[in-house]
């Protein structure tokens, strides 16, 4: 008697056809991603394909949207990967209704709609909230280096371009007289009139390689060159705003010398956040870049950034993370290095996504300034921000005199002990965050130039929350996972 199994027929047709959410269980992140990216607004993608009414019709865009958003949430972002999940995992299948976009298709879609799906960070936050999982009680803000799509190694400085344009200069010269020659002995040897051969390829490799870097260079002549009309416009525009702000306080003054009970808040709400550094040229006194000044021929828009791990070449993105369930409540990538630049941009952020102000603020001495601590209370937050390393023995240390600086005055706060609580939180509130994405695989950046990376990063920070909201409903609702 032999041993009975269970029935195996792999060839065996159905003889009714199944649903294909029956090949995922009850509570599968894909049928999760299936339901809210239903309940997102996604008529200006739409609005897109209805302005022609002919040609061959898309793919449906709330499908390559969960498509999308389910790929980051599994940390697949290459097109063709996604493709071929389309194909072999059950549920890319269930998410594109057994239909294979080709890479070609995917990739276009997220190029052209990544403002739109940019975007979509904010409707999903606003889920979030929703559900309470951002009370803005506390904010961290941290960033993290993350590598271009691009070799540092491709790089030039200034003074480099220089001399390589002098040096292949030269050799093309060189070249071109030696051809000269060539071409006058064979004319001799043969007679004029006969066909040449095609440009030496040692020739045209260096003329190649000659105009690339006469182009890096130009480019970041130019830069320098809107820099410096950028910092004129903004001196400007600093000081008429230092103005209003000397008006404002004196108003200020005249309201608390009266004791008015009706006061208005103070200061007024922030109507358009503060833009996000950019990386400046290094230039001369008379307005040229200097030696060092660089700039990638892969991706001109990374810069070269010190990273544990040593020099890379990349992008600083940026994070504010909510304490409560770790949602990320804004989130933005530049290309300059230090963060303390960040601090205000970022916060105001937060008030722009949300509607509301957080109640504290913390962060490492990164992003320490004077400056910022000012403006950061002005806007009626509680700031804890280190202004310098702590030493492990730092609690029995004398606590610092209060010289009425904002440093002096965050020193003696931070070694209170609520201070010390307060600021202990920063580092298990954003920092693992920044793990959790990583470890989901996004290390490096796959698009090119800082506005495509921004999209980028926004599609990351919008996954990480939709599987936040994900367990957070998983949670409420065992029997559904």
């Amino acid at each position: 008697m032999s041993k009975v199994y269970r029935p195996y027929e792999p060839t065996q047709p159905f003889l009714l056809p199944p649903s294909p959410l029956e090949w995922l269980p009850e509570g599968h992140l894909a049928r999760f991603v299936l339901d809210t990216v239903g309940a997102l607004d996604l008529s200006p993608i739409f609005a897109h394909y209805e302005r022609q009414l002919r040609g061959a019709p898309p793919h449906h865009p709330r499908m390559m949207v969960s498509l999308l958003v389910y790929a980051y949430c599994v940390g697949v972002a290459s097109s063709r990967k996604i493709e071929k999940r389309t194909v072999e995992d059950v549920a890319f299948r269930v998410i594109a209704g057994n239909t294979q976009p080709d890479h070609v298709q995917i990739s276009e879609f997220r190029r052209i709609h990544l403002g739109t799906l940019s975007g979509l960070f904010v409707q999903v936050l606003l889920l979030c909230q929703k559900m309470g999982m951002a009370k803005l009680g506390h904010v961290a803000l941290d960033g993290t280096k993350m590598k271009a799509n691009a070799s540092k190694h491709k790089a030039m400085s200034y003074d480099r371009m220089n001399k390589d344009i002098e040096k292949l200069e030269a050799e093309v010269a060189a070249l071109m007289k030696a051809a000269e020659e060539a071409d006058a002995a064979e004319d001799a040897a043969h007679g004029k009139g006969r066909r040449g051969d095609e440009i030496p390829e040692e020739l045209r490799r260096r003329e190649d390689r000659l105009a690339k870097i006469r182009e890096a260079k130009a480019a970041l002549e130019a830069e320098t060159k809107a820099q410096a009309d950028e910092r004129a416009a903004q001196a400007t525009i600093e000081a008429e705003g230092q103005e209003a702000l000397v008006e404002m306080n004196n108003v200020r003054a005249a309201h608390q010398k009266d004791d008015r009970k009706d006061e208005p808040p103070w200061p007024p709400a922030v109507s358009t956040p503060e833009a996000l550094p950019r990386h400046q040229v290094p230039t001369r006194k008379d307005g040229t870049p200097t030696d060092k000044a660089q700039r990638n021929f892969t991706d001109a828009e990374s810069r070269i950034m010190k990273t544990n791990s040593g020099f890379e070449q990349g992008y600083n993105a940026q994070a504010v993370v909510d304490e409560e369930h770790q949602i990320i409540v804004a989130q933005g990538v530049s290309n300059q290095s230090p963060d303390a630049e960040h601090f205000i941009p970022m916060l105001d952020r937060v008030v722009e996504n949300l509607g509301a102000r957080p109640t504290r603020a913390s962060a490492d001495a990164g992003y320490f300034s004077e400056a910022n601590i000012q403006r950061g209370t002005a806007r009626g937050i509680d700031l804890y921000v280190a202004s310098g390393r702590t030493k492990h023995h730092a609690a029995t240390e004398t606590p610092p005199s209060d010289d009425g600086g904002s440093k002096a005055q965050m020193k003696i706060k931070l070694s209170t002990h609520e201070g010390k609580a307060v600021y202990s939180r920063r580092k298990v509130i954003v920092e693992p965050v920044f793990g959790q994405i990583k470890n989901r695989g996004f290390r490096h950046f796959l698009l090119r130039g800082l506005e495509k990376v921004r999209g980028e990063w926004s599609l990351i920070a919008l996954s990480h929350n939709l599987l936040k909201l994900f367990g957070f409903l998983a949670r409420q609702d065992p029997l559904a996972a």
